[in-house]
């Protein structure tokens, strides 16, 4: 019974042991708590907080796209996690939530300013912009903050009010309005409809929204050049946005990040005022009527409706009964050879033409090498289509003696126009062209599509949608508004 008794002791004393020492092993391994950046990896997952806006972050027919959110979904992908999108409805939730459960970072056009440093840490910076005060052109165009005789609209919590509080420490009869519930290019849309007279929007916005709002007009600056950077908690221990400072160094020391802000910024040189005005008074009066046989023809070929309608706009100013002098006709400007190939019997028949153009559009694409990968398959296709696909071939051959890449559209449009050479045309195949046509055309066609997707863009406000997890696929697959 002794001997029972001092057996069932030594087995009670080693499973307290037993509990004891799991008890500690347990205390030390919890006791070290995950680093901000252990935890990000741990979950799979980065949430990054924005504001919609067309350099922020918005949907479109590619899915999700933005700048911000390329160079974020970029950073996840190092990090080999999932970036999740949770969208704020206005700056002043956004700049609150950070750090807390609903975002791990922002990213959203983001200026480091004193106020915002108190909460607040800011990464490398890699952007920068220019505080901007825009009027409503028609109107007297200012010179200076003490000229300012009218409404002067401002984003709530924005780096703009900071700045207009440090000006008015010498100005005290600077006063200005500010709204919570508003994105830079609504103030734009405000200044060009008039409804106010003043706003202060960052530069890049400005160049990205002024296509859309040509009455918004550029004043003069009202701050130096600052940094865009990303914003992460006070309270954070650092690690996430040491990472994220290695992978933005790298990701602008690559040339990503020049080829990224030269993409987003691409068809700001074609800016003209009054054309702006006339594609707009024509996206209002004839664009509807059409819209939806370019929405059709494009889904038919996998393409997105505003570039269908971009060549269409090019090509007749969506005119289905426009006739050039050699008799090409129609919405997509077809010649009777044209016609003939895609079995168009009536090249005046709006859903004809565009189903037809848009057909012959593809098949030149797919006449060129397989090898040749988009954007560039598209680009060279639309300058087949204007120039014909013989004198696109010729220009190729061209590109290649000169020691160029002949499957690269920035490379071939350089030897485009010396198809106007007779030193040139005279030793090629298909002869003379004005070759100086299909680089414009192509260019044009860009800065339409782009007009016209941010002119969706613009008048469709974002729907705040459940955190969803975007994989590297998505990623491969974005691009930025433009073809």
């Amino acid at each position: 019974m002794r001997q029972l008794s001092k057996r069932v002791r030594r087995i009670r004393n080693r499973t307290i042991l037993f509990f004891l020492a799991t008890a500690v092993v347990f205390y030390l391994s919890s006791s070290r708590q995950m680093s901000d950046l252990e935890r990000v990896k741990s979950k799979g997952a980065l949430v990054m907080l924005t504001i919609p806006g067309p350099t922020t972050y918005f949907e479109d027919g590619r899915g999700k796209n933005g700048f911000d959110y390329i160079v974020a979904k970029a950073f996840a992908d190092s990090l080999q996690v999932d970036l999740v999108v949770q969208v704020k409805p206005s700056l002043r939730g956004l700049l609150l939530a950070i750090g807390g459960p609903q975002g791990d970072f922002a990213a959203a056009n983001l200026v480091k300013t004193k106020l915002r440093s108190g909460s607040l840490v800011f990464s490398n910076s890699y952007l920068d912009v220019t505080q901007q005060l825009i009027y409503r052109r028609g109107t007297s165009k200012p010179k200076a903050l003490e000229e300012l005789d009218g409404d002067l609209l401002v984003v709530t919590s924005s780096s703009h009010s900071e700045r207009l509080k440090y000006h008015k420490e010498n100005i005290p009869s600077l006063i200005w309005r500010e709204q919570e519930d508003l994105e830079m290019n609504d103030l734009m849309r405000m200044v060009d409809s008039g409804g106010v007279d003043y706003a202060v929007v960052d530069s890049i916005a400005y160049l990205v929204n002024r296509h859309i709002y040509p009455r918004a007009g550029l004043a003069f600056d009202i701050s130096e050049s600052e940094p865009v950077s990303w914003a992460f908690a006070a309270h954070s221990d650092g690690t996430l946005m040491a990472a994220a400072n290695q992978f933005l160094d790298h990701f602008r020391t690559s040339g990503q990040m020049v080829a990224l802000k030269t993409q987003l910024l691409s068809q700001s040189d074609n800016f003209s005022v009054a054309d702006s005005k006339r594609l707009g008074k024509l996206v209002e009066l004839r664009l509807p009527t059409y819209e939806p046989l370019f929405r059709q023809a494009a889904k038919k070929h996998s393409l997105d409706w505003e570039f269908v309608a971009a060549i269409s706009y090019q090509e007749s100013h969506w005119d289905p009964r426009a006739k050039s002098p050699t008799g090409v006709r129609g919405l997509m400007m077809l010649t009777l050879d044209t016609a003939r190939e895609m079995k168009i019997s009536n090249r005046l028949d709006p859903e004809q033409s565009i189903q037809g153009g848009t057909a012959y559009l593809i098949k030149l694409k797919r006449k060129l090498p397989t090898r040749i990968a988009e954007p560039d398959r598209t680009l060279l296709a639309l300058a087949a289509y204007n120039v014909g696909f013989g004198h696109l071939e010729d220009a190729r051959i061209l590109t290649q003696r000169s020691g160029r890449n002949p499957d690269k559209w920035e490379d071939v449009r350089e030897y485009l126009p010396l198809l106007s050479k007779k030193e040139y045309y005279s030793k090629l195949k298909h002869g003379y062209a004005r070759g100086a046509e299909p680089v414009l055309y192509v260019d044009n066609i860009q800065y339409y599509q782009h007009y016209l997707q941010l002119h969706s863009l613009s008048k469709q406000s974002l729907p705040l949608k459940k955190p969803e997890s975007d994989t590297k696929a998505d990623w491969e697959n974005t691009q930025l508004p433009s073809i």
